[in-house]
């Protein structure tokens, strides 16, 4: 049986997941404006993602006999300094909605609820990929600097990037 408190907090885990996908759409949308087509890629792709998470939680809790409850999203930051800030905010969003992941887990494991957990099982890897691919990039960010070359490199790199929907 799903317990309210897990219900709740799921529901409110699929508004964090279609947040996620808001933010990284909007920041595709900077790096189109900038000309960085792989850039916007990778985000448009990182954005399709986190809605395909929402939607793994929004069948489970209907699996469960629980209700889908979905409150406004809140609208995401739009103005940016520059290619490494952006995927630090990423990468700083990634944190939190890990972070989020482990809260969720928690109360699982204090309510013995065992389908939630295996459901929490794909999520907590699925989050260690996330990081180590964010945090990958804002490296690479870092060690090009201001060098448009290295710009331009890892833009055609990010624009490789297969959709996973």
């Amino acid at each position: 049986m799903l317990s309210k408190t897990i219900q709740e907090t799921i529901n409110e885990q699929i508004n964090h997941e279609l947040y996620s996908a808001y933010t990284y759409l909007s920041m595709s949308a900077y790096f189109e404006s900038l000309n960085l087509r792989g850039f916007a890629h990778w985000m448009r792709a990182q954005s399709r993602e986190e809605v395909a998470h929402a939607m793994k939680f929004f069948d489970f809790l209907h699996d469960r006999g629980g209700r889908v409850v979905l409150p406004a999203i809140d609208e995401p930051p739009a103005e940016f300094e520059s290619p490494l800030e952006v995927f630090q905010q990423a990468l700083g969003h990634e944190r939190k909605v890990t972070g989020l992941i482990y809260k969720i887990y928690d109360l699982a494991v204090k309510e013995k609820d065992y389908a939630t957990q295996a459901l929490l099982n794909w999520f907590v890897a699925e989050q260690v990929e996330e990081e180590k691919s964010t945090g990958e990039i804002v490296e690479h960010l870092k060690q090009s600097g201001n060098d448009p070359t290295g710009l331009l490199f890892l833009d055609k790199q990010l624009g490789e990037r297969k959709s996973e929907d």
